[in-house]
Order: C-alpha cells, then sequence, then structure tokens
C-alpha cells in the first residue's frame, strides 16, 4: 500500500500536470519575493533621508577599511587602525564636500561677475535666438519678484539644513562603523568554516566597491586633467575648478559628464557665444565617449563585473530610490543587492552572468551544463 503510494506520487510529480505545478509554485514564489522587494524599497525610499547618509558611510569605511588594518597590525593595537579609519573618511567626506563647495561658489561668483547688462544679456540673447523665452514683460526694465527671490532663499536655506544634516549623519556612522569593523575582522578566526561563504562573498563585495571607486579615481584625474588643460587653452574661467568638477561627477555612472559640463558650458556661453559653448561641449563629448564609454567600462566590468546597461540602469533607479547619493552609489547598491540575491545560490548563476558577472559561469561548470540543458528540453 505503502509502495503503491509513493509510486502514484513519484508518477504525479514526474507528469506534466506535477511539472505545471511545480512552475505555478515557482511562478507563486517568485512574485511573493517580488513584492516583498518592492515593500522594502518603498520603506528604504521613505526613509532615504536616513539611509542615504548610512549608505555613504558603509562605503567610505569600505573603502579605507585596508589603512586601517595596516595601521593596526603595524601599531599592534585594534583602537589604533579604528583611529586611522575614522580620521581618514573624515578626510574623504570632508574633501569631497569642500570640492563641490568651491565648484558651486565658484560658478554663482563667475555669474554674478558678470553682472547684467553684458554677458548675461549676451546669453539671453542667444537662447532667445534659439527660441527660448527667457524672461516675459519688458527685458530692460524687468525687476525680480521679491516673492521669487523668497522661495529660492527658502529652498537654499533647506537644502543647506538638508546638507549639514546629512554630513552630522555621515560622520556619526562613520564612527560606530569604524569601530565594528575592527570587530568584524575577526569574523573568519571565530567561526572558521561554518561561515566561510558568507565571509568570502562579503570580502569580494567590499574588494568590488575598493576596485570600483580605484578605477573611477584614476580615469576621474584622466578626464579632469584633459578637460581643464582643454579649458584653459579655450579661455573658459575657472579651468581648474571645473577639472574638478568633472573629477567628482566622474563618480556618477554614464550621466556624470552631463552635470560636470553645465557650469564650463554655460561660462563659454557668456563669454564667447554660441562658438565657444560649442568647442566646450565638442571636447567634453569626445573625452567622454573615448574615455568613459569606450574605455572605461571595460576596465570597471573587470573590475566589479557589472554590465553597462546594468550600471546605467543603477543610476536612475538609486536615485529614484535614495534621491541624488544614490547616483554615486549606484554601483556599490548594486552590488550588494547582487551579492544578497544571486551569490552562494547555483539556480542563479544564469542571472550572475546576464548582470555583468562573468566568472559566474565558471564557478560550478556542471550546474552551468545543467541548466542549459533544461533550458533547451522546455519548449
Amino acid at each position: 500500500m505503502t509502495r503503491h503510494a509513493r509510486s502514484y506520487s513519484e508518477h504525479v510529480i514526474q507528469s506534466p500536470r506535477g511539472a505545471a505545478e511545480r512552475r505555478l509554485r515557482s511562478g507563486s514564489g517568485a512574485l511573493v519575493s517580488l513584492g516583498c522587494a518592492v515593500l522594502v524599497l518603498l520603506g528604504v525610499h521613505l526613509a532615504r533621508s536616513v539611509v542615504a547618509p548610512l549608505a555613504l558611510a558603509i562605503v567610505v569605511v569600505i573603502i579605507c577599511l585596508p589603512i586601517g588594518e595596516a595601521v593596526a597590525r603595524r601599531a599592534g593595537h585594534r583602537w589604533v587602525g579604528t583611529t586611522a579609519i575614522i580620521v581618514l573618511a573624515y578626510g574623504v567626506v570632508l574633501a569631497a564636500g569642500a570640492l563641490i563647495w568651491l565648484a558651486a561658489g565658484q560658478f554663482a561668483g563667475l555669474i554674478a561677475d558678470l553682472g547684467p547688462g553684458g554677458a548675461l544679456d549676451h546669453v539671453r540673447d542667444s537662447l532667445r535666438s534659439w527660441g527660448a523665452a527667457v524672461f516675459h514683460g519688458d527685458v530692460g526694465g524687468a525687476q525680480p519678484d521679491l516673492s521669487v527671490l523668497l522661495d529660492i532663499l527658502e529652498t537654499a536655506t533647506s537644502a543647506l539644513v538638508s546638507a549639514v544634516v546629512a554630513l552630522f549623519f555621515v560622520c556619526a556612522y562613520v564612527v560606530v562603523m569604524a569601530v565594528d569593523a575592527g570587530r568584524y575582522a575577526g569574523a573568519a578566526d571565530l567561526y572558521g568554516s561554518s561561515r566561510a561563504g558568507t565571509i568570502a562573498r562579503a570580502r569580494r563585495l567590499n574588494q568590488s566597491i575598493r576596485r570600483y571607486y580605484l578605477v573611477n579615481g584614476a580615469f576621474g584625474a584622466i578626464v579632469a586633467t584633459i578637460d581643464g588643460l582643454a579649458l584653459w587653452m579655450l579661455g573658459v574661467p575657472a579651468p581648474v575648478v571645473w577639472a574638478i568638477l568633472a573629477f567628482v561627477t566622474n563618480f556618477v555612472p554614464s550621466i556624470g559628464f552631463v552635470i560636470g559640463v553645465i557650469p564650463p558650458a554655460v561660462l563659454a556661453l557668456a563669454i564667447g557665444g554660441w562658438p565657444l559653448f560649442l568647442g566646450v561641449i565638442a571636447v567634453y563629448s569626445t573625452v567622454n565617449v573615448v574615455l568613459q564609454v569606450f574605455l572605461q567600462p571595460k576596465f570597471v566590468s573587470d573590475a566589479v563585473g557589472l554590465s553597462l546597461t546594468v550600471s546605467f540602469f543603477a543610476v536612475v533607479f538609486w536615485t529614484f530610490v535614495i534621491g541624488p547619493v544614490g547616483a554615486i552609489l549606484a554601483v556599490p547598491l548594486t552590488l550588494l543587492a547582487r551579492t544578497l540575491l544571486f551569490e552562494g545560490r547555483a539556480d542563479m548563476t544564469w542571472w550572475r552572468w546576464l548582470s555583468g558577472d562573468d566568472q559566474a559561469s565558471s564557478e560550478d561548470p556542471s550546474q552551468v551544463t545543467a541548466i542549459g540543458r533544461t533550458a533547451a528540453a522546455e519548449p
């Protein structure tokens, strides 16, 4: 009786009806997982003012971690390495903030120095010649509306307060995570082989994040140098500032150069008209196409294993989820998501490969072969 029941059960499982039921359960499980992911992302979006500084602090600590570990080994005390991580992380955050502040302040100062009745009128007339209605009413006697100025002041004040609060959270997160980093460093010795796979994946993730920013930093320095020299030769004001801005925006995949070209292009239009404006656009576009489209993605892909399509989509997606910081952290956050969802699971090898991880196909060749045969057998 038992043997017949077991035979009948195996027959149902192996029958087309059983296969359909398995696919149905698999599809239902995928829908449940997708729904949970949407809820999690919604929660992250609603709490982005807290999550964004946390993510930024984690990435900064990961970047500074090897130096802290080296200092701790040399000094023989963990707290010395922790202090080194905190000091270096603060330096990275403050330096990046200072560079952005310098670029914004220099741009505002140059625009103010141009003054009304001069180059700004030339910009306005040039735009109007292309059909852009910049001002309405009497151009010569137009006076700024007080309510508009108050709205601009309120927006600027709110943005400044938000930036200060976010910087405070980043600095606070850096301290606590630097302390915990020293504790987590002993996980391999404490748990041994029981958590070897998890620890190995965490280490690969950290190494990929560091390699990504190292590659971006190297290409950003090259791009900034070329852009700065070109702007200096074209006569655009403050070429060093725009070179620094080009370096910072290079950390935003795919669309960073668009952000970096706007200030020097506007200034070029103000002082030299359309010929100088088009010259700046041509230089930035050429440098971007050659370095950031043809060369940099290859090095980034080799360093972190993400395709260009995934990298581009990640910028848009994470910017929507956690705000502007998501553009800078798009690749690390995508790597984290892939590590949590795909790595350590043989049935996810195909999805890892689709995301750009060429090493996925070589980790378990037998599993890849089995998946390929299954896919080929399906109608």
